[in-house]
């Protein structure tokens, strides 16, 4: 997901709205609600209190009538239910569209199971991430995968291109983007026991990272065991005439206790778990491997190459990359992206691209890039907050233990 400053701006609204001055708030946020995208929810989202700012060209709720400190806490003890419907979900068909796309990706999407998928990134000729994606086989000659919004439209094009090329020599692939769905984010524990009230396929041997076709109260939905939270969830496609139907139904089988949860909280929570934010943690100029993302690289593909920036991919696989993503937790203001991370002598040795308060852990966290050798966990480091110098450590990730749902 990509999305800057998401939980600082959710703080910013709240406070203003506490200080009265929500007309300020909507002449600053709504300036350009015409020219938005909507999703099918957004009127569901109004009158239920969501507040609406613009996110990658869409009109989407940053956070509801509580705060993004209590949803964050409630999507980990109870539940909660996002509209993420700005992402861009496509299929590929045909029975060569996995050699394409393997192509593109640095993931073994032919080594996948019929009905399970694996976060993969697609890179540049580079070694650059283009774009972090869940990628589902569904079987031999299907994929569908989720792509970011606010990397849409590069994304498309990218694929198109690669596309036009492929299928000129002979390739049988074709594609759609699936504009006629929308897409819903449950999570948390409570997701499972609620989601099976509404079906009569059994959740218990669904797993992380599974994918299936089937109907959740009589919708046909595709469903995918992930999530961006680090709690056990899922992601849920469903047509977009039956989207609000079926949010009212989760929330009701739940009992009022799954909330519905907007961007902001969704920003802590990736954080707390250490997952990435194209656009703050990834980039066109940060490697999969840079990043902590080596074991997204298939044992095959290590082996055999054959994807855009392969070979700076593979030589840092061997010699270690110059830089390494790294938690941090410091002392005094949270540090924000681009804070300059130095060593206990004054050295630059990076900078911050991720940090906030942790709802759950009361206390500061963040993540950055370091230059190697400086990455190992227990390293003390300063953090520069607005001038000012910040004891801090490098920690291990996620801060917060990972729940996903995976056979004992």
């Amino acid at each position: 997901m990509r999305g800057g400053s998401l939980w600082q701006l959710g703080q910013s609204i709240t406070r203003r709205l506490a200080q009265s001055e929500k007309k300020a708030v909507t002449r600053r946020f709504f300036a350009s609600e015409g020219d938005l995208k909507k999703t099918a929810l957004y009127d569901f989202h109004v009158a239920n209190g969501g507040k609406m700012v613009p996110f990658a060209g869409w009109s989407m709720p940053i956070q509801y009538k509580d705060s993004i400190m209590d949803s964050t806490v409630n999507c980990r003890e109870n539940g909660s239910l996002f509209d993420v419907a700005h992402m861009c979900g496509l299929s590929l068909k045909g029975k060569d569209c996995i050699s394409f796309l393997e192509k593109l990706v640095v993931g073994d999407i032919a080594g996948l199971a019929p009905g399970t998928g694996t976060l993969s990134v697609f890179t540049n000729e580079k070694g650059g991430s283009i774009d972090d994606t869940v990628i589902t086989k569904v079987k031999d000659d299907h994929i569908y995968l989720v792509v970011n919004a606010g990397c849409r439209d590069k994304d498309l094009a990218h694929i198109e291109e690669h596309m036009k090329v492929f299928k000129s020599k002979g390739g049988d692939v074709s594609w759609h983007i699936h504009d006629e769905r929308s897409l819903l984010a449950l999570q948390g524990p409570l997701a499972a026991p609620v989601l099976q009230h509404l079906t009569k396929d059994d959740l218990s041997k669904f797993y992380f990272g599974g994918f299936r076709m089937l109907d959740i109260s009589g919708f046909p939905c595709y469903l995918t065991r992930t999530g961006y939270t680090g709690e056990d969830g899922f992601e849920i496609s469903v047509p977009d005439e039956y989207a609000v139907d079926l949010t009212k139904q989760i929330l009701e089988k739940s009992e009022g206790k799954v909330r519905l949860t907007g961007l902001g909280a969704r920003d802590s929570l990736r954080l707390e778990s250490g997952l990435c934010l194209y656009g703050n943690d990834l980039e066109q100029h940060i490697t999969p491997i840079e990043a902590g993302l080596t074991w997204a690289v298939g044992k095959r593909r290590r082996a055999e190459g054959g994807f855009l920036g392969a070979e700076v991919i593979l030589k840092q696989i061997v010699d270690g990359p110059p830089k390494r993503r790294v938690g941090v937790i410091s002392s005094g203001p949270p540090a924000r992206s681009h804070s300059e991370i130095q060593n206990e002598k004054g050295d630059n040795i990076g900078e911050i691209t991720s940090g906030g308060f942790s709802p759950c852990l009361k206390k500061n966290i963040a993540m950055g890039y370091v230059k190697s050798g400086n990455h190992k966990a227990g390293t003390k480091v300063n953090i520069l907050v607005r001038g000012k110098s910040y004891e801090g450590v490098v920690t291990k990730m996620p801060f917060v233990p990972t729940k996903y749902y995976k056979p004992s």
